[in-house]
């Protein structure tokens, strides 16, 4: 299975979206990164989330390539 990443346009709520950046900005995430994050989070909650699924891409800048 191919651990692709998917778009996905989400239409929310204005403020909605401020408090989310707002937190997100706090936790020192991407607003993209903490959505996933809480969905992930309530997948698991849930019972949910499929086995399948790859982890949690690595926060910060992606490593340099050398050469």
């Amino acid at each position: 299975m191919s651990h692709e990443r998917k778009q996905v346009l989400l239409r929310i709520d204005p403020t909605v979206h401020d408090a989310l950046a707002r937190w997100a900005a706090d936790e020192f995430r991407s607003l993209n990164a903490h959505v996933e994050m809480l969905l992930r989070r309530d997948l698991n909650d849930a019972g949910r989330m499929p086995q399948q699924a790859g982890p949690m891409p690595r926060r910060g800048r992606p490593p340099t390539r050398s050469g």
